[in-house]
């Protein structure tokens, strides 16, 4: 090259500025150069041979020197010693064709393993290869402790058009913390970004990325794996305790535990009172805790705030010897917008869409990925697939699907871009939810996808092969709204609200069903669920009692956010742990044990969990007695097994002699009150169990004369 241009390429290197610097350092044509800002002094040293002293070509550190073929290293002298080590720029192309082919198609289902740092070991060397997705950027370095956080060291090769950018750095080791700079599409430097694809990032507030370990840790938990299909399917007992790691308890301190302190209370907690599954709110790596995790900005790392990766690793493996499944909230709907995330991350709307009409939440005051875009759409699936398979998740709950699914998802007139029908529908978030739980069902059998979707959106949780979303469940928000506003009327109002515990059913088997009492019931001044109830401190937790047995014998599986099974009266706060000492006080501990009851009944009774998704599993008996708010029904499970008889009495007056019609005669055992005086209830009941009568009732051709307690549900079997 001649003078002028090759001053030129030196002046872009040593400001930053050079989008190519593979072309300028190294070895090139016998003559190695190599930038190092602040060194006295570099030498290059030959495998084997005599080092060979390199001249500063430019005031603010390059260096350069003939140097024959062959391995070498640097000797850089600083003010503080010497330093040896291998020059990046010494190494081949380091991803592959088809990596960078299946990245820009939106297909590489495994770019976690492939975008993001990494150590390993190249041509010999030991170090971290980074890899990251800034089509737009003019020039993209790694930056960290290693170099100053610097980022005229260590610019990294754009891989043509793909957008990708690559560097090996040799001699830095997993526990490295790092960001990248970017020179963005206009020309100025961006704020220092987070790596979309790391797998461990440092302790907020920092906001860091770290080379995570290289290991793959040893799992124990084979026989789960092998069983979980059978033990996540709609005929399976499923009854989920929904938990916020940091708040569920605290140390005396106040310090929340990590993934193994939770494990050693939690898992005996979860396994003692019956539940099959912990749902985790998101632990995906966010920066504001306030959030409880739905802002994330770290899909790939498991959040410092409770530990290591390896430690998350431990707490899933734990849980699965213990026969636990656990379920992670997952956030594709959104993301934040800090300066050191994904927004206008190479200096472009390249994650999130430029039009805020399409790219801005205002509900949650977020930015909206741009599911039109394959880049993207295989980021937020291999995000998906990194939980599934490298961290054994049982599978994920896909928060605010509703917002995803509709263009003019709260927004008014005016405010939103129709599809290109015209139409409300989000047709890029359709695909993009599609492909993402047909991914998830090729690669990862037994792990289930679970929606929270709000609307009537038709077949959720329909396979995509019939027109459907292709998620394995959907949770039952209307179900959830109704029945719960039913049960904050004071009793002697419910007889003009009966229609709204019956509704549900009309629509139960259009979906398979999770019916949620979630977080969301006891956040942002809604109060506890026990405050919502009417009545004195006792009907309140009457009506509560009779509430989760109505909601355990309903179809549809289950999910409890903590602290209602100890009919906590507060709302729940984050900041704090559970109150656990209201079990000193036994109308509390009564709640608990109701609970953990119902998960027993629930899941030795196959009638009450069989046939959850099946029709032919639910028939009432007394769906029509609004007068006195009275229900019953029966549930059913496969030939040959007992049904199982369920009547609420929904106001606070005992009800004798109530005949109710059961298909045979015989004796029915009461294997469920919940007004038993163990749960803190009157203790009004049927001794016992009934004789049933052969006189037909209800259209069933026997029946039986029950009294029925307060406020209270009753399951009985034959």
């Amino acid at each position: 090259m001649s003078d002028a241009p090759f001053d030129a390429a030196l002046d872009a290197i040593a400001e930053g500025r050079h989008g190519d610097p593979f072309a300028v350092l190294g070895r090139h044509e016998g003559i190695l150069r190599t930038f190092q800002p602040g060194a006295l002094a570099v030498e290059a040293v030959p495998r084997g041979g005599t080092p060979v002293p390199l001249r500063q070509v430019h005031q603010n550190g390059l260096f350069e020197g003939e140097l024959p073929p062959g391995p070498y290293t640097l000797r850089i002298t600083w003010l503080g010693g010497v330093q040896e080590t291998e020059d990046p720029y010494s190494f081949g192309l380091l991803l592959g064709e088809l990596d960078l082919y299946l990245f820009g198609e939106g297909r590489h289902r495994e770019m976690g393993r492939v975008f993001g740092a990494h150590a390993m070991v190249v041509d010999g060397v030991a170090g971290v290869r980074f890899a990251v997705w800034a089509p737009n950027a003019r020039r993209v370095s790694v930056v960290g402790e290693f170099n100053s956080w610097d980022g005229r060291r260590h610019p990294m090769r754009l891989r043509g058009s793909t957008g990708v950018w690559e560097i090996f750095v040799p001699r830095i080791s997993p526990g490295t913390r790092y960001k990248y700079e970017i020179l963005g599409a206009h020309g100025g430097v961006l704020p220092l970004k987070a790596d979309p694809v790391a797998w461990a990032s440092e302790l907020a507030p920092g906001t860091a990325s770290i080379v995570a370990q290289p290991t793959a840790y040893p799992w124990n938990d084979a026989g789960w794996m092998d069983r979980r299909a059978a033990l996540q399917d709609t005929n399976a007992p499923i009854a989920i305790y929904e938990v916020h790691p940091g708040s569920w308890w605290r140390a005396e301190n106040g310090q929340a535990p990590d993934w193994d302190g939770l494990a050693a209370r939690l898992i005996p907690y979860v396994t003692g009172m019956g539940f099959t599954h912990v749902e985790l709110l998101p632990i995906m790596e966010h920066p504001f805790g306030g959030s409880w995790g739905y802002q994330p900005l770290g899909l790939f790392a498991p959040t410092a705030r409770f530990g290591t990766p390896e430690g998350f690793s431990r707490f899933v493996d734990h849980c699965h010897e213990a026969g636990i499944g656990v379920i992670l909230d997952w956030v594709p709907a959104h993301f934040p917008s800090d300066a050191y995330g994904l927004a206008q991350f190479d200096g472009t709307a390249l994650y999130e869409h430029a039009d805020p009409r399409e790219g801005f939440h205002k509900d949650w005051n977020t930015l909206i990925y741009n599911f039109g875009r394959t880049e993207v759409r295989g980021f937020l699936i291999a995000s998906a697939l990194h939980w599934l398979e490298h961290y054994h998740v049982d599978g994920l709950r896909v928060d605010a699907v509703a917002s995803m699914l509709y263009r003019d998802y709260s927004r008014n007139h005016g405010e939103w871009v129709p599809n290109i029908h015209g139409g409300r529908e989000n047709l890029e978030a359709v695909t993009f939810l599609k492909e993402l739980n047909e991914a998830v069902r090729a690669r990862c059998p037994g792990a289930i996808m679970v929606a929270e979707e709000s609307t009537a959106w038709p077949g959720v949780s329909k396979p995509v092969s019939e027109g459907g979303l292709g998620f394995h469940y959907k949770w039952n928000m209307g179900w959830m709204h109704d029945t719960l506003h039913y049960m904050q009327e004071d009793p002697i109002n419910r007889r003009w609200h009966h229609g709204q515990m019956t509704f549900g059913l009309v629509y139960a088997f259009s979906e398979h069903f999770m019916l949620p009492l979630s977080h969301d019931e006891v956040v942002h001044g809604k109060g506890s669920l026990l405050g919502k109830m009417p009545g004195d401190a006792w009907q309140k937790r009457a009506n509560l009692r009779a509430y989760l047995a109505f909601m355990w014998t309903h179809p549809g599986k289950k999910l409890l956010f903590m602290g209602i099974e100890l009919g906590q009266p507060t709302e729940w706060n984050h900041d704090s742990q559970l109150p656990w000492h209201l079990l000193d006080d036994p109308g509390h501990r009564g709640m608990q044990a109701l609970v953990r009851d119902l998960n027993h009944a629930y899941r030795e009774h196959p009638a009450l969990h069989v046939k959850d998704a099946d029709p032919s599993g639910f028939a009432w008996v007394v769906g029509d007695d609004a007068g006195n708010s009275v229900y019953a029904f029966l549930r059913m499970g496969a030939d040959g097994t007992p049904p199982a008889l369920v009547i609420c009495n929904l106001t606070p007056v005992p009800r004798e002699d109530y005949r109710v019609g059961v298909p045979f005669g015989g004796w029915w055992k009461e294997i469920f009150n919940s007004d038993a005086v163990e749960y803190g209830g009157s203790g009004v009941g049927n001794g016992g169990g009934v004789e049933a009568q052969i006189e037909g009732s209800h259209g069933q051709p026997a029946s039986l004369i029950l009294t029925l307690p307060p406020l209270a549900t009753l399951i009985f079997s034959p």
